[in-house]
Protein backbone atom coordinates (compact mmCIF):
# COMPACT_ATOMS: atom_id res chain seq x y z
CA UNK A 1 0.00 0.00 0.00
CA UNK A 2 1.10 3.14 -1.05
CA UNK A 3 1.68 6.13 2.14
CA UNK A 4 1.98 9.29 1.98
CA UNK A 5 5.22 11.43 1.29
CA UNK A 6 4.93 13.64 4.60
CA UNK A 7 7.58 16.09 3.07
CA UNK A 8 5.25 17.15 0.61
CA UNK A 9 3.13 20.16 1.53
CA UNK A 10 0.85 21.73 -0.93
CA UNK A 11 -0.62 24.10 2.17
CA UNK A 12 -2.44 26.93 0.80
CA UNK A 13 -2.32 25.76 -3.16
CA UNK A 14 -4.67 25.61 -5.57
CA UNK A 15 -4.58 22.85 -7.59
CA UNK A 16 -6.54 22.45 -10.93
CA UNK A 17 -8.54 19.30 -12.04
CA UNK A 18 -10.26 18.91 -15.39
CA UNK A 19 -11.84 15.56 -16.13
CA UNK A 20 -13.44 14.54 -19.11
CA UNK A 21 -16.27 12.19 -18.03
CA UNK A 22 -16.71 8.67 -19.90
CA UNK A 23 -18.76 5.86 -18.27
CA UNK A 24 -16.33 3.32 -17.74
CA UNK A 25 -13.25 6.03 -17.30
CA UNK A 26 -12.16 9.29 -16.78
CA UNK A 27 -9.75 11.68 -18.60
CA UNK A 28 -8.09 13.49 -15.77
CA UNK A 29 -5.57 16.81 -16.55
CA UNK A 30 -3.93 18.37 -13.28
CA UNK A 31 -2.11 21.34 -13.14
CA UNK A 32 -0.88 23.48 -10.25
CA UNK A 33 -0.83 27.56 -10.11
CA UNK A 34 2.31 27.15 -12.72
CA UNK A 35 2.43 23.86 -14.01
CA UNK A 36 0.69 21.37 -16.17
CA UNK A 37 1.50 18.34 -13.91
CA UNK A 38 -0.32 15.19 -15.59
CA UNK A 39 -2.55 13.76 -18.01
CA UNK A 40 -3.70 10.31 -16.99
CA UNK A 41 -6.62 7.90 -17.72
CA UNK A 42 -8.34 6.26 -14.50
CA UNK A 43 -11.54 4.35 -13.64
CA UNK A 44 -14.75 6.50 -13.29
CA UNK A 45 -14.16 6.36 -9.72
CA UNK A 46 -14.14 9.92 -7.73
CA UNK A 47 -12.17 8.15 -4.89
CA UNK A 48 -9.51 7.24 -7.14
CA UNK A 49 -9.40 10.88 -8.03
CA UNK A 50 -9.18 11.85 -4.16
CA UNK A 51 -6.48 9.03 -3.10
CA UNK A 52 -4.19 10.48 -5.72
CA UNK A 53 -4.86 14.49 -4.90
CA UNK A 54 -4.17 13.60 -1.34
CA UNK A 55 -0.98 11.40 -2.12
CA UNK A 56 0.60 13.90 -4.53
CA UNK A 57 -0.89 17.13 -3.66
CA UNK A 58 -1.20 16.67 0.31
CA UNK A 59 -2.88 19.62 2.50
CA UNK A 60 -3.69 21.53 -1.44
CA UNK A 61 -6.61 22.97 -2.36
CA UNK A 62 -8.45 21.05 -4.86
CA UNK A 63 -10.49 22.59 -7.88
CA UNK A 64 -12.19 20.42 -10.57
CA UNK A 65 -14.55 20.80 -13.19
CA UNK A 66 -16.67 18.29 -15.95
CA UNK A 67 -18.80 19.02 -18.68
CA UNK A 68 -22.92 18.45 -17.87
CA UNK A 69 -23.55 15.49 -19.86
CA UNK A 70 -25.05 11.83 -19.63
CA UNK A 71 -23.56 11.56 -15.97
CA UNK A 72 -25.53 13.86 -14.27
CA UNK A 73 -24.60 15.62 -11.47
CA UNK A 74 -23.90 12.24 -9.29
CA UNK A 75 -20.21 12.84 -9.53
CA UNK A 76 -20.43 16.35 -8.70
CA UNK A 77 -22.29 15.38 -5.31
CA UNK A 78 -19.51 12.97 -5.11
CA UNK A 79 -16.17 15.00 -5.22
CA UNK A 80 -17.99 17.62 -3.37
CA UNK A 81 -18.58 15.03 -0.36
CA UNK A 82 -14.67 14.27 -0.88
CA UNK A 83 -13.66 17.69 -0.64
CA UNK A 84 -12.83 18.44 -3.78
CA UNK A 85 -14.69 21.99 -4.61
CA UNK A 86 -16.43 21.13 -8.19
CA UNK A 87 -18.14 22.95 -10.77
CA UNK A 88 -20.19 21.89 -13.46
CA UNK A 89 -20.03 23.43 -16.68
CA UNK A 90 -22.54 23.71 -20.12
CA UNK A 91 -20.17 22.75 -23.10
CA UNK A 92 -20.88 25.61 -25.01
CA UNK A 93 -19.60 27.63 -22.35
CA UNK A 94 -15.72 26.19 -22.71
CA UNK A 95 -13.63 28.45 -24.37
CA UNK A 96 -12.12 26.13 -27.82
CA UNK A 97 -9.18 27.25 -30.20
CA UNK A 98 -9.51 26.28 -33.65
CA UNK A 99 -6.79 23.96 -33.13
CA UNK A 100 -8.96 21.67 -30.63
CA UNK A 101 -11.95 21.76 -33.06
CA UNK A 102 -9.78 20.31 -35.52
CA UNK A 103 -7.97 17.72 -32.82
CA UNK A 104 -10.17 16.77 -30.40
CA UNK A 105 -9.84 14.45 -28.08
CA UNK A 106 -10.29 12.67 -24.65
CA UNK A 107 -7.07 14.30 -23.67
CA UNK A 108 -7.53 17.49 -25.37
CA UNK A 109 -10.63 17.51 -23.48
CA UNK A 110 -9.53 17.16 -20.12
CA UNK A 111 -6.66 20.04 -20.77
CA UNK A 112 -8.87 22.34 -21.97
CA UNK A 113 -11.14 22.05 -18.90
CA UNK A 114 -8.09 22.13 -16.10
CA UNK A 115 -6.63 25.04 -18.13
CA UNK A 116 -9.93 27.26 -18.45
CA UNK A 117 -10.51 26.03 -14.59
CA UNK A 118 -6.80 27.46 -13.71
CA UNK A 119 -7.23 30.74 -16.19
CA UNK A 120 -10.81 31.80 -14.23
CA UNK A 121 -12.85 30.97 -17.64
CA UNK A 122 -15.33 28.85 -16.33
CA UNK A 123 -18.90 29.60 -14.65
CA UNK A 124 -20.68 26.51 -13.24
CA UNK A 125 -23.76 26.10 -13.79
CA UNK A 126 -26.66 25.80 -10.80
CA UNK A 127 -26.69 22.53 -9.00
CA UNK A 128 -29.48 21.79 -7.40
CA UNK A 129 -29.63 19.25 -4.25
CA UNK A 130 -30.05 15.16 -4.86
CA UNK A 131 -33.69 16.00 -3.26
CA UNK A 132 -34.53 18.05 -5.85
CA UNK A 133 -32.71 16.44 -8.62
CA UNK A 134 -35.47 13.16 -7.48
CA UNK A 135 -37.81 15.04 -7.31
CA UNK A 136 -37.54 16.42 -11.00
CA UNK A 137 -37.24 12.62 -12.26
CA UNK A 138 -40.47 11.80 -11.33
CA UNK A 139 -41.84 15.44 -12.66
CA UNK A 140 -40.07 13.87 -15.81
CA UNK A 141 -41.18 10.45 -15.78
CA UNK A 142 -44.40 11.70 -15.47
CA UNK A 143 -44.11 13.61 -18.75
CA UNK A 144 -42.62 10.86 -20.39
CA UNK A 145 -45.54 8.44 -19.51
CA UNK A 146 -47.99 11.53 -20.58
CA UNK A 147 -45.86 11.04 -24.16
CA UNK A 148 -46.02 7.60 -24.59
CA UNK A 149 -49.50 7.41 -23.74
CA UNK A 150 -50.34 9.99 -26.65
CA UNK A 151 -48.49 7.96 -29.01
CA UNK A 152 -50.40 4.81 -28.13
CA UNK A 153 -53.78 6.58 -28.69
CA UNK A 154 -52.46 7.84 -32.50
CA UNK A 155 -51.55 3.97 -32.81
CA UNK A 156 -55.09 2.64 -31.92
CA UNK A 157 -56.88 5.57 -34.11
CA UNK A 158 -54.13 5.18 -36.73
CA UNK A 159 -54.93 0.95 -36.82
CA UNK A 160 -58.75 2.06 -37.11
CA UNK A 161 -58.54 4.23 -39.79
CA UNK A 162 -56.27 1.52 -41.76
CA UNK A 163 -58.84 -0.94 -41.78
CA UNK A 164 -61.73 1.38 -42.17
CA UNK A 165 -63.47 1.07 -38.87
CA UNK A 166 -65.49 3.55 -38.06
CA UNK A 167 -66.54 5.20 -34.39
CA UNK A 168 -70.10 4.82 -33.50
CA UNK A 169 -72.29 8.00 -33.48
CA UNK A 170 -71.98 8.29 -29.71
CA UNK A 171 -68.13 8.85 -30.15
CA UNK A 172 -68.04 11.24 -33.36
CA UNK A 173 -66.76 14.04 -30.93
CA UNK A 174 -63.14 13.68 -29.94
CA UNK A 175 -63.55 14.80 -26.48
CA UNK A 176 -65.92 11.25 -26.10
CA UNK A 177 -62.67 9.29 -26.84
CA UNK A 178 -60.47 7.52 -24.45
CA UNK A 179 -63.88 7.33 -22.03
CA UNK A 180 -64.47 4.17 -19.84
CA UNK A 181 -67.17 3.71 -22.43
CA UNK A 182 -65.16 4.12 -25.63
CA UNK A 183 -62.78 1.83 -24.39
CA UNK A 184 -65.21 -0.65 -24.13
CA UNK A 185 -65.91 -0.05 -27.19
CA UNK A 186 -62.48 -0.61 -28.43
CA UNK A 187 -62.24 -4.01 -26.73
CA UNK A 188 -65.34 -5.19 -28.44
CA UNK A 189 -64.07 -4.47 -32.05
CA UNK A 190 -63.65 -7.61 -33.79
CA UNK A 191 -61.10 -7.88 -36.89
CA UNK A 192 -61.82 -10.78 -39.49
CA UNK A 193 -59.03 -12.83 -38.27
CA UNK A 194 -57.75 -13.03 -34.82
CA UNK A 195 -54.01 -11.39 -35.73
CA UNK A 196 -55.81 -8.66 -36.29
CA UNK A 197 -57.71 -8.13 -33.15
CA UNK A 198 -54.91 -9.49 -31.11
CA UNK A 199 -52.67 -6.36 -32.62
CA UNK A 200 -55.41 -4.13 -31.30
CA UNK A 201 -55.77 -5.44 -27.99
CA UNK A 202 -52.15 -5.21 -27.75
CA UNK A 203 -52.19 -1.22 -27.90
CA UNK A 204 -55.25 -0.95 -25.81
CA UNK A 205 -53.56 -3.11 -23.21
CA UNK A 206 -50.06 -0.85 -23.25
CA UNK A 207 -52.13 2.10 -23.38
CA UNK A 208 -54.79 0.75 -20.07
CA UNK A 209 -51.29 0.05 -18.40
CA UNK A 210 -49.69 3.59 -18.94
CA UNK A 211 -52.85 5.27 -18.19
CA UNK A 212 -52.08 3.59 -14.84
CA UNK A 213 -49.13 4.63 -14.19
CA UNK A 214 -49.68 8.00 -14.79
CA UNK A 215 -52.70 8.27 -12.57
CA UNK A 216 -49.87 6.37 -9.83
CA UNK A 217 -47.61 8.89 -10.31
CA UNK A 218 -50.18 11.88 -10.65
CA UNK A 219 -51.04 11.43 -7.07
CA UNK A 220 -47.62 10.76 -5.92
CA UNK A 221 -46.54 14.62 -7.46
CA UNK A 222 -49.87 15.82 -5.28
CA UNK A 223 -48.98 14.49 -2.17
CA UNK A 224 -45.71 15.93 -2.50
CA UNK A 225 -47.05 19.38 -3.88
CA UNK A 226 -48.88 19.27 -0.44
CA UNK A 227 -45.76 18.62 1.54
CA UNK A 228 -44.30 21.28 3.85
CA UNK A 229 -41.23 21.53 1.22
CA UNK A 230 -43.76 23.06 -1.52
CA UNK A 231 -47.43 23.90 0.24
CA UNK A 232 -46.86 27.39 0.82
CA UNK A 233 -45.09 28.51 -2.65
CA UNK A 234 -47.73 26.07 -4.40
CA UNK A 235 -50.57 28.75 -2.63
CA UNK A 236 -48.51 31.34 -4.35
CA UNK A 237 -47.51 30.40 -7.96
CA UNK A 238 -50.92 28.81 -8.63
CA UNK A 239 -52.32 32.13 -7.97
CA UNK A 240 -50.96 33.22 -11.28
CA UNK A 241 -53.53 32.65 -13.65
CA UNK A 242 -53.06 29.84 -15.83
CA UNK A 243 -50.67 28.08 -13.76
CA UNK A 244 -52.03 24.33 -12.57
CA UNK A 245 -51.01 21.46 -10.13
CA UNK A 246 -48.57 19.54 -12.39
CA UNK A 247 -46.87 23.28 -14.26
CA UNK A 248 -47.01 24.74 -10.38
CA UNK A 249 -44.77 22.11 -8.56
CA UNK A 250 -42.33 21.68 -11.91
CA UNK A 251 -42.15 25.31 -11.66
CA UNK A 252 -40.96 25.65 -8.12
CA UNK A 253 -38.94 21.81 -8.81
CA UNK A 254 -36.83 23.37 -11.35
CA UNK A 255 -36.11 26.48 -10.05
CA UNK A 256 -35.54 25.38 -6.57
CA UNK A 257 -34.62 28.74 -4.99
CA UNK A 258 -36.07 31.61 -6.82
CA UNK A 259 -33.27 34.07 -4.68
CA UNK A 260 -30.47 32.96 -6.79
CA UNK A 261 -32.21 35.36 -9.55
CA UNK A 262 -31.36 38.49 -9.52
CA UNK A 263 -34.20 40.25 -11.57
CA UNK A 264 -36.66 39.29 -14.15
CA UNK A 265 -34.33 39.08 -17.24
CA UNK A 266 -32.25 36.29 -15.39
CA UNK A 267 -35.13 34.48 -14.63
CA UNK A 268 -36.32 34.57 -18.26
CA UNK A 269 -33.32 33.52 -19.63
CA UNK A 270 -33.13 30.43 -17.54
CA UNK A 271 -36.94 29.67 -19.49
CA UNK A 272 -35.51 30.53 -22.68
CA UNK A 273 -37.71 33.18 -23.63
CA UNK A 274 -35.14 35.90 -24.65
CA UNK A 275 -34.65 36.43 -27.90
CA UNK A 276 -31.12 35.75 -29.83
CA UNK A 277 -29.33 39.35 -30.34
CA UNK A 278 -26.69 39.89 -33.29
CA UNK A 279 -25.28 43.29 -33.62
CA UNK A 280 -22.39 45.03 -35.33
CA UNK A 281 -21.48 48.69 -35.61
CA UNK A 282 -24.80 50.48 -35.40
CA UNK A 283 -27.02 47.68 -36.79
CA UNK A 284 -28.56 45.74 -33.67
CA UNK A 285 -30.92 43.01 -34.71
CA UNK A 286 -33.41 40.50 -32.41
CA UNK A 287 -34.19 37.30 -33.87
CA UNK A 288 -36.45 34.49 -32.33
CA UNK A 289 -36.00 32.68 -28.81
CA UNK A 290 -32.43 31.66 -27.54
CA UNK A 291 -32.26 28.08 -28.27
CA UNK A 292 -31.00 27.31 -24.79
CA UNK A 293 -32.85 27.15 -21.58
CA UNK A 294 -34.72 24.81 -19.91
CA UNK A 295 -36.75 22.83 -22.18
CA UNK A 296 -39.15 21.33 -19.52
CA UNK A 297 -40.42 25.08 -18.53
CA UNK A 298 -40.15 27.03 -21.66
CA UNK A 299 -42.78 24.26 -22.83
CA UNK A 300 -44.87 24.23 -19.73
CA UNK A 301 -44.93 28.49 -20.07
CA UNK A 302 -45.92 28.54 -23.34
CA UNK A 303 -49.19 25.74 -22.62
CA UNK A 304 -49.62 27.93 -19.51
CA UNK A 305 -49.58 31.76 -21.76
CA UNK A 306 -52.26 30.12 -23.95
CA UNK A 307 -54.85 29.54 -20.67
CA UNK A 308 -54.00 32.71 -19.29
CA UNK A 309 -54.55 34.64 -22.06
CA UNK A 310 -57.96 33.26 -21.94
CA UNK A 311 -58.54 34.05 -18.66
CA UNK A 312 -56.64 37.23 -17.46
CA UNK A 313 -58.37 40.36 -18.52
CA UNK A 314 -54.68 41.92 -18.54
CA UNK A 315 -53.39 39.49 -20.42
CA UNK A 316 -56.58 39.22 -23.00
CA UNK A 317 -56.08 42.51 -24.09
CA UNK A 318 -52.16 42.19 -24.23
CA UNK A 319 -52.35 39.23 -26.54
CA UNK A 320 -55.58 40.64 -28.19
CA UNK A 321 -52.66 44.19 -29.26
CA UNK A 322 -49.74 41.91 -30.22
CA UNK A 323 -52.08 39.81 -32.52
CA UNK A 324 -53.29 42.76 -34.98
CA UNK A 325 -49.27 43.60 -35.76
CA UNK A 326 -47.94 39.59 -35.63
CA UNK A 327 -48.67 36.26 -35.51
CA UNK A 328 -50.71 34.30 -32.89
CA UNK A 329 -47.69 31.74 -32.45
CA UNK A 330 -45.55 35.21 -31.73
CA UNK A 331 -47.90 37.17 -29.83
CA UNK A 332 -48.24 33.88 -27.10
CA UNK A 333 -44.34 34.02 -26.80
CA UNK A 334 -44.92 37.48 -24.96
CA UNK A 335 -47.54 36.13 -23.21
CA UNK A 336 -45.49 34.02 -21.66
CA UNK A 337 -42.75 36.75 -20.84
CA UNK A 338 -45.28 38.63 -18.98
CA UNK A 339 -46.55 35.32 -17.23
CA UNK A 340 -42.47 34.73 -16.45
CA UNK A 341 -42.77 37.86 -14.49
CA UNK A 342 -45.95 37.07 -12.65
CA UNK A 343 -44.33 33.94 -11.61
CA UNK A 344 -41.15 35.60 -10.69
CA UNK A 345 -43.03 38.26 -8.97
CA UNK A 346 -45.54 36.51 -6.39
CA UNK A 347 -42.41 34.04 -5.95
CA UNK A 348 -39.85 36.65 -4.97
CA UNK A 349 -42.26 38.94 -3.15
CA UNK A 350 -44.30 36.15 -1.39
CA UNK A 351 -47.45 37.82 -2.29
CA UNK A 352 -50.62 36.51 -4.27
CA UNK A 353 -50.93 37.69 -7.54
CA UNK A 354 -54.40 39.47 -8.38
CA UNK A 355 -55.58 40.52 -12.28
CA UNK A 356 -54.60 44.15 -12.34
CA UNK A 357 -57.83 45.05 -14.86
CA UNK A 358 -60.56 43.54 -12.27
CA UNK A 359 -58.95 45.32 -8.72
CA UNK A 360 -58.72 48.32 -10.22
CA UNK A 361 -62.54 47.55 -11.63
CA UNK A 362 -63.67 46.89 -8.33
CA UNK A 363 -62.47 49.88 -6.27
CA UNK A 364 -64.23 52.28 -8.97
CA UNK A 365 -67.92 50.43 -8.14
Amino acid sequence: MQTQNKELNFEGQNIFIGIDVHLKSWNVSIFTENLHHKTFQQPAVAEVLSDYLRLNFPNGIYHSVYEAEFSGLWIHYKLKGLGIDNIVVNPVDVPITGKEKMHKTDKVDSNKLGRSLRSNELQGIFTPSQETMENRSLIRVRGSIVKDLVRLKLRIKAMLYYYGIKFPNEFQKSSTHWSNRFMNWLKEIRFQYDSGTSALNFLINQAEQQRALLLITTKKIKALSQSEAYFKKMELIRSVPGIGMITGILFLIEIEDIKRFENEDKFASLIGIVPNCHSSGEVERKGEMTPRGNNFLRTALIECAWKAASIDPALSKAFSDYCKRMDSNKAIVRIARKLSNRIYTVLKNEIKYEPRIVKLHLQTK
